[in-house]
């Protein structure tokens, strides 16, 4: 039996697939390459290159490989783009979860793992934040994370399409090996932004609002590991496969970092001064984002193995001393 993983040539779906691989699980990868590397994608595991809105290619890798269950981590996830471009993230995000989910329930697999985001829950009701709370997006990126949960929790339904939804906060950190890691383009995430100083790629590092409501002034934001993140999603996936029923879970440390210790962090890390430029707050950005992860411990058996902020950014600083210019497309 095999495991698709569609996103798998991305950031974290590339880090999926090597520990699915190392858990010695039969890996195919279905990936448009707009935003993954083919060279991020382990040599054991199956590529196929296509997008999941391609109801051709979805065809195709179901009939030649045994697949049991789905992970599905494709998506575009910039917020400041999908307020430019609504309707471009609505067709990605929920018209190509709506192809995946038909071909699945067509095919008769049961089990899928779905990446969510944080972003379904908009502006915080309360820290740390509980998979209770409202979910009110403030951004169509959110939005379309949420419709895709609304839409499987009726598939489950109509045709008993069982789900695991994890909603994460900020993603860090780096294979241990330094084999894979993050890459973007544009870079929009601050600990490989941070890091692109010592790397004399940028000459500082921007800090947008310095009078929030926190002990320095700047936003705390909730920091897990790529490899954690990851392992949660293996046990959702042996949760599946034991008859368990859909759920929701938030993923995160439980505890928060301000932008500036972060900064001081990379400088511990990196042994470089990293300057600062402070500059005025951007627009909907909340003083604190903190989840609640203690649903996922109880229930999953999940612990996060990364707690320490330098550890995450300590492996994130070898992949890019490695890689100062990621992947070659």
């Amino acid at each position: 039996m095999a495991v698709l993983v569609c996103g798998g040539a991305g950031y974290i779906g590339s880090h999926c697939v090597a520990a699915l691989l190392d858990k010695n699980e039969e890996v195919v990868v279905v990936d448009n390459l707009q935003t993954g590397y083919k060279n991020a994608v382990h040599s054991k595991a199956k590529l196929y290159q296509g997008d999941i809105k391609d109801r051709a290619i979805l065809e195709k890798i179901f009939l030649e490989n045994n697949i049991d269950a789905v992970i599905h981590f494709a998506a575009n996830s910039l917020v400041g783009v999908s307020m430019t471009e609504p309707l471009a993230y609505y067709d990605n995000n929920v018209y190509g979860s709506i192809v995946l989910l038909e071909t699945m329930v067509k095919h008769n697999i049961k089990k899928i793992v779905f990446s969510s985001t944080a972003a379904v829950y908009g502006e915080p009701q309360n820290i740390p934040i509980l998979e209770t709370d409202p979910t009110i997006p403030t951004n169509p990126y959110g939005e379309t994370k949420l419709a895709v949960e609304k839409m499987m929790k009726w598939a489950d339904k109509a045709h008993g399409l069982k789900h695991i939804v994890f909603r994460y906060f900020n993603v860090g950190g780096a294979h241990q090996s330094g084999a894979i890691g993050e890459a973007h383009n544009p870079e929009t995430h601050l600990i490989p932004l941070i890091l692109q100083v010592p790397l004399s790629q940028r000459d500082c590092i921007t800090v947008f609002g310095t009078d929030y409501d926190t002990p320095d002034g700047t936003c705390i934001r909730d920091y897990i590991h790529v490899m954690d993140l990851v392992e949660a999603h293996l046990l959702a996936l042996q949760k599946l496969r034991t008859g368990a029923d859909s759920n929701v879970y938030n993923l995160g440390n439980g505890e928060g970092f301000s932008v500036m210790e972060m900064i001081e962090a990379a400088r511990r890390v990196t042994k470089h001064p990293i300057p600062a430029l402070y500059s005025d707050r951007r627009a909907g950005d909340p003083s604190r984002l903190i989840a609640s992860s203690k649903k996922a411990q109880q229930e999953l058996g999940w612990k996060p193995s990364f707690t320490k902020i330098e550890d995450i950014i300590e492996s994130a600083w070898k992949w890019h001393k490695g890689n100062p210019e990621g992947y070659v497309k």
